[in-house]
């Protein structure tokens, strides 16, 4: 892969819009070479309510992440998250019309069509992600990654991410419309699991949750792959509207208030303990407890957690007895509340961390993008770089000639055909030998019937010619022979007779005494 490939990720979010600017360094992670945010003000749960400010927002954003980095940004990876966001699970399967052949990555594509046109949405819904479970091969099931096995019947259970067109075509058209191209769509809870799960989560099972300030995000991954999704359709920000109008203050104040003092926790604060907050130019700072803040917060957390609790329920019953044992990660900007993992191993029965998104990073990065509200955008970033990467179908075939992809066939394989190669050691001579030995045999096992059938009558017109030549050389033999001598018998006297009857009684005589 080049190293002046760039990536692009913009998360258009309820509260703020994020662009950064990532590219892939030798060592494999991830710089981010340019960051740029700016306040969200026409989104409001994940959805664009006034075009005209998010275009602003957008711009104000991209020109702050281009004067970091010093390159212009013509293309973005674009987040969607929201209620217009659903997901669904469907099952189909293909025919194969030759199950001598082996399953490549056309049969894949091949089922992944026929199943995004039998996928249940109407004419105002478009499938954003059409993401494999399992496979199943004639009657063997569990399969992973069917590609390279033999069969006729390929079946596979897909998980489904379908979005309304509408809101769709509003982010498409705010992104066109700050003169950017763009280059994709994501779903923000698969890409903040992309910057803050490590593999062996991902392959235990593991539930993320995105406490973003519109909208609250799910996902369970297992065995690397994405089992389940759900969008909750509130999160941060309702939480700041109930300070703001439980403690009668400015948002502002009420979203400083929930940063620096707020706790998922009422026990943690006492009752002495007030914060003094000001209200209005001109009128005396609001004293507020400590301990009434964080009632405030656990009441609405509480409500978030049973929730979540309810999707978890919904994913036990898709997949029952299906452990997740690497637990709950949280990101977002919400995982930032005091004794918030705490809360979750309480109200989840799991276990809990904090998602950071620096996991992928350089050491350039890993100290300052450290914050959990920045896991959507960096994800984004992974994303995009890794559809830039080459795929395996791409790179040269290292045992073809001439980047020819080898055939398989079950046609001609016997044990003839299973000759063991020499070491390296073995003389050079030796493996021209066998390997033209092999070539021969291959070839001839490798005929068609119809092939096969004219060199049986080759074969029949050759035997009777070798007949005839084998008859006028014994003919022609029998002419160069020269007349056989007569000789005379030889005449035995009597006198030798005699003495071999003799000779013979004898010893008959010996035996039987």
């Amino acid at each position: 892969m080049k190293n002046d490939m760039l990536s692009v990720g913009l998360d258009i979010g309820t509260t703020k819009v994020v662009v950064m600017v990532g590219r892939r360094k030798e060592d494999s992670t991830v710089e981010i070479i340019g960051v740029g945010q700016s306040p969200s003000t026409g989104v409001s749960k994940g959805a664009i309510q006034n075009i005209s400010k998010t275009i602003s927002a957008i711009r104000q954003a991209v020109e702050m992440a281009e004067e970091a980095s010093g390159v212009k940004i013509n293309e973005v990876t674009v987040g969607i998250a929201g209620q217009y966001i659903r997901s669904a699970r469907q099952t189909d399967y293909i025919t194969r019309p030759n199950p001598e052949r082996v399953i490549d990555q056309d049969d894949l594509d091949r089922l992944r069509v026929q199943v995004e046109k039998a996928a249940p949405h109407s004419e105002h819904e478009q499938i954003i992600h059409v993401l494999p479970q399992e496979y199943k091969v004639d009657a063997e099931g569990g399969i992973l990654e069917p590609i390279g096995m033999y069969g006729q019947r390929l079946e596979a259970t897909f998980h489904i991410v379908i979005g309304q067109v509408a809101p769709l075509l509003n982010v498409k058209r705010c992104v066109e419309g700050a003169g950017l191209k763009l280059a994709g769509l994501k779903l923000e809870p698969i890409a903040s699991s992309d910057s803050t799960l490590t593999e062996e989560e991902k392959e235990a099972g593991v539930v993320l949750v995105d406490i973003g300030g519109g909208t609250t995000d799910l996902v369970i991954v297992r065995d690397n792959l994405v089992r389940y999704s759900a969008v909750i359709p509130y999160g941060g920000k309702v939480l700041t509207n109930d300070i703001k109008d439980a403690c009668a203050i400015l948002s502002r104040y009420a979203e400083k208030l929930k940063k620096e003092f707020g706790s998922t926790w009422p026990g943690a604060n006492l009752d002495t303990d007030i914060v003094s907050i000001p209200v209005i130019q001109g009128l005396p700072p609001k004293e507020i407890s400590a301990k009434t803040l964080s009632r405030i917060i656990h009441a609405r957390m509480d409500e978030l957690l049973d929730d979540i609790n309810s999707e978890l329920a919904n994913y036990r019953q898709v997949e029952p007895g299906k452990s997740l044992i690497a637990g709950v990660v949280i990101t977002g900007g919400g995982a930032l509340l005091k004794h918030m993992p705490q809360f979750v191993i309480f109200k989840t029965q799991m276990s809990c961390r904090i998602g950071y998104p620096n996991i992928y990073l350089s050491d350039e990065n890993r100290e300052c993008l450290t914050s959990p509200m920045y896991s959507t955008c960096i994800g984004l970033v992974l994303n995009g770089l890794k559809d830039m990467e080459p795929s395996a179908d791409e790179e040269e075939d290292e045992t073809s000639v001439g980047g020819a992809v080898a055939e398989y066939s079950l046609q001609g394989i016997g044990e003839k055909d299973a000759v063991e190669l020499p070491l390296e050691d073995v003389i050079p001579a030796i493996k021209v030998n066998v390997a033209a030995k092999t070539a021969d045999e291959d070839a001839y096992s490798y005929q068609s019937d119809e092939e096969i059938m004219k060199m049986d009558a080759v074969a029949e017109d050759s035997e009777e010619d070798i007949e005839k030549y084998i008859r006028a050389s014994e003919a022609q033999q029998q002419e160069k022979q020269p007349d056989p001598v007569k000789t005379k018998p030889v005449k035995k006297t009597k006198q030798g007779w005699d003495k071999r009857i003799e000779k013979t009684i004898y010893d008959f005589l010996k035996k039987i005494e």
